[in-house]
């Protein structure tokens, strides 16, 4: 079995809710945040894979159309893979916030859907968000929770960004595997 790490996009890859940035509605509103790209790179070693899971209620809510989305996540994609970090697939929610539908977090499905695709083991994979509904779709998983922020009385570990939150990842999966 593989494993992986999932991480939200929203928060945890790029900014929003700046003063830069409001919404990402096209590939020239994406801005890492510091350290993203070495983070990534630091969890490819480690990892099978990393995927973004994220909820794009802007494409329900008609704020963009899911071509758009598209664009933003290949754009994405291909200026981390400039800095060596990759990306191994983008899964999304295009819902609209209280839809009722299962695959927005804090459902599972998105997550576990790519578990099945790719003979993951989600007891060895970890979730980072920047929400408590990233951290309850990781846990209904099965997979261990990192939040990005102040607190979260879920998670397994909380750190103020990305970088840091992937060397711990790193370490916990190391410690993990030689207990096993």
């Amino acid at each position: 079995m593989k494993k992986a790490v999932f991480l939200d996009r929203d928060g945890v890859i790029n900014e929003v809710l700046t003063k830069r940035v409001k919404f990402v509605n096209k590939p020239k509103d994406l801005y890492f945040l510091p350290g993203v790209p070495e983070a990534i790179k630091n969890l490819n070693e480690h990892f099978d894979y990393i995927f973004v899971v994220t909820n794009q209620g802007g494409v329900g809510l008609e704020f963009m159309t899911e071509k758009q989305l598209v664009k933003i996540h290949d754009y994405m994609i291909a200026e981390l893979k400039k800095k060596g970090a990759v990306i191994h697939e983008v899964v999304y929610c295009a819902h609209k916030p209280k839809a009722g539908c299962e695959c927005r977090k804090p459902g599972s499905k998105l997550i576990e859907g790519l578990a099945e695709k790719y003979n993951i083991d989600l007891a060895h994979c970890y979730m980072v968000g920047d929400t408590d509904t990233d951290i309850q779709a990781g846990k209904r998983a099965g997979t261990k929770g990192v939040f990005l922020g102040k607190s979260d009385p879920l998670a397994d570990a909380v750190f103020p960004d990305l970088y840091h939150a992937a060397q711990w990842i790193v370490r916990d999966s190391q410690l993990s595997g030689a207990a096993e």
